[in-house]
């Protein structure tokens, strides 16, 4: 029986979609054609010597499924080839990852420069459980350039993007920011949960690091958690493995297979969600009680250039303004018998949130005001289903 196996240098002459489908492959002696799945918590030797072998060369096989386990490296492998990294280690959430990254590279008395429009909880670990072990993070604006370049220190050592960002979809110049990074000598880690390698490459852009929260688009179904990141062997298994071997924030064999499988339809899924999440900007855009639409692929969006310039498609995710404020937006979200009520996103069916009372609610109103999450804030996340369907569904809570 054959037993293809795509060369890694191959890669880089693959499409996304194909990678989505072959990248990363490991099959046993049977010659499966579906990823095997292998739920062990250890793996076994022939001998003492080969044991002290594996053990002295932990990345270079397969130990104990806290950091080494065969179904766990097809997926990293295969979220490497889409990102273009040379490496990627696979965590159990999206925070873990960020964390994994902090703790990894990080030390008491380094100072971080983050993007203001930051998932809530991102700007909780960095300002609450790191600053408890004196790292400093100062927050700027994400497109005012300047800003980035003002905050700048001489313990400056990590630069932390979220693009486009949660839940305005602002979008940043991440090669402009790349430069400023550069000549900081700090690492550049780009949050590219929204875009996915499907609509966006930030390693090609001059990012060091890419981060994802696996538990969205990756999977797609809002089945499991999980986390990654991907950047190069220097970094990825020079100092988030060390960390991950030894700390345990580990994505177990079954997320990693589910995820695995998410990426085999993530460019078709994306394509389509970021069709009918333009057409619904378009459509809310007319609605009288409708203040003002976010969304990357909107003419009327200010960084309008700059997606069109590094991402392929505008993404699923929008969010809007309404006029009259929480109850209005809360009368929406509340009329709504179609979409779900959730905070989570990525998932073939669409999401609708109030992000001041939800994934900004332990932010201060302070921040969430000057981050622009106002009360009348409503983000949706677009699925699968019609997008008839959804306006239809949206329709009652924006009239009287």
């Amino acid at each position: 029986m054959s037993n293809k196996k795509i060369n890694p240098s191959d890669l880089k002459n693959l499409h996304v979609d194909t990678l989505g489908v072959r990248a990363g492959v490991r099959r046993t002696e049977f010659n499966e054609h579906s990823e095997a799945m292998f739920l062990t918590s250890s793996f076994c030797f022939d001998t003492a010597e080969d044991a002290a072998e594996g053990f002295a060369n932990a990345e270079k096989g397969f130990i104990y499924s806290r950091f080494t386990n065969p179904t766990v490296a097809m997926f990293q492998d295969r979220l490497a080839a889409l990102e273009g990294g040379e490496a990627c280690i696979a965590t159990s959430s999206g925070m873990s990852a960020i964390m994994t990254v902090a703790m990894a590279h990080l030390q008491a008395g380094d100072h971080v420069i983050c993007s203001r429009s930051v998932f809530g909880a991102t700007i909780q670990l960095f300002s609450v459980i790191l600053g408890k072990f004196g790292i400093e993070t100062t927050y700027v604006d994400m497109s005012d350039l300047g800003a980035w370049k003002a905050a700048v220190k001489p313990n400056t050592k990590l630069f932390f993007l979220e693009t486009p960002s949660n839940p305005l979809t602002e979008v940043a110049d991440i090669a402009a920011i790349a430069k400023i990074a550069k000549a900081a000598g700090a690492i550049y880690a780009v949050d590219n949960c929204f875009c996915t390698p499907a609509l966006q490459k930030p390693l090609e852009l001059g990012a060091d690091v890419v981060i994802h929260s696996a538990t969205k688009y990756l999977d797609g179904q809002g089945r499991v958690l999980g986390g990654a990141i991907v950047g190069s062997n220097e970094f990825v298994m020079g100092k988030v493995f060390p960390y991950v071997r030894t700390a345990g924030p580990t994505l177990s064999a079954f997320n990693a297979w589910v995820i695995l499988k998410g990426l085999e339809t993530l460019s078709l899924r994306l394509e389509k969600q970021s069709e009918s999440a333009l057409h619904l900007a378009q459509w809310l855009e007319q609605q009288p009680a409708v203040e003002r639409v976010y969304h990357p692929g909107l003419k009327s969006h200010p960084q309008y250039e700059i997606a069109q310039r590094q991402q392929k498609m505008g993404g699923a995710i929008l969010s809007f303004t309404l006029k009259g404020g929480k109850k209005a937006a809360w009368k929406l979200i509340n009329g709504t018998k179609l979409l779900s009520i959730t905070a989570n996103l990525g998932d073939t069916r669409t999401t609708i949130t109030h992000p001041a009372t939800t994934t900004h609610v332990r932010v201060s109103e302070e921040a969430r005001l000057a981050a622009g999450i106002t009360d009348g804030l409503v983000r949706i996340a677009v699925g699968l289903e019609n997008i008839e369907d959804i306006k239809n569904d949206l329709l009652p809570g924006l009239t009287d």
